[in-house]
């Protein structure tokens, strides 16, 4: 708690009013750097919202309203403090309204200039900071979705992760035929240096047109805590 800014502190506010503990804390990071340009911008956050939108998604969220999972979202670039945004603030889902309002404002977010670097050890260290004060969450999860490594600011693998805190990874491939990288070779950099904690995994998107399936998929996946081997119905 004593490494939060004050106005990190100040944005930090559960919409509801309830005080129940929750059942998950689920913080999602989304990659705005350089090599995301205007029309991927808007597919990842148009994306995230129709996943939450999506029968499958809202029936788990919506399945325990007197335990609900607490939502919020963010998008990250460079290193520095104002190249993190908080784009919809610690949100306890209990009711399609919640839901609903989370989804209107990814609609309406517009973007602003952003770092053309990609620090993913910095975006790290802010969705730890957010989750740090959900700690009556029994489960507390940051995802990470991005398209490139690391470049810029502290290395991934080198930002120290209490125990507590599982990190899951959506990576984005490039299907324009001049991807410098392959959607292989990022996903295996996110299993070696990004995600952590019990239980997690890189989820993949073959281009920003694929955003919304592979985040439907991953949310099943973590808020049910099924293996892509179980049950988890194919999106």
């Amino acid at each position: 708690m004593t490494r939060l800014v004050i106005p990190l502190l100040a944005a930090l506010m559960i919409a509801s009013g309830a005080q129940a503990d929750c059942r998950q804390a689920l913080a999602l990071g989304l990659d705005v750097s350089g090599s995301v340009d205007t029309n991927e911008y808007r597919l990842q956050l148009d994306g995230l919202a129709a996943a939450l939108s999506a029968p499958e998604v809202r029936e788990v969220l919506l399945a325990e309203p007197d335990w609900p999972v607490r939502l919020a979202v963010f998008e990250w670039s460079g290193p520095r403090q104002f190249n993190r945004r908080l784009l919809v603030g610690w949100t306890e889902v209990t009711t399609l309204q919640d839901l609903d309002q989370i989804i209107a404002l990814l609609h309406q977010t517009q973007r602003r200039p952003a770092d053309p670097s990609t620090a993913l050890g910095s975006a790290i260290t802010y969705g730890t900071e957010l989750l740090e004060i959900q700690s009556d969450c029994p489960k507390r999860t940051l995802d990470i979705s991005g398209d490139g490594k690391s470049n810029t600011g502290p290395l991934p693998q080198s930002v120290p992760s209490p125990g507590w805190l599982v990190v899951n990874g959506l990576t984005i491939g490039d299907d324009s035929g001049n991807a410098k990288l392959s959607l292989q070779e990022l996903s295996a950099y996110y299993t070696a240096n990004v995600i952590r904690g019990p239980g997690a995994f890189v989820e993949t998107a073959q281009s920003f047109d694929d955003y919304e399936r592979a985040m439907a998929r991953k949310l099943l996946r973590e808020l049910q805590g099924l293996s892509l081997a179980g049950s988890t119905p194919e999106l």
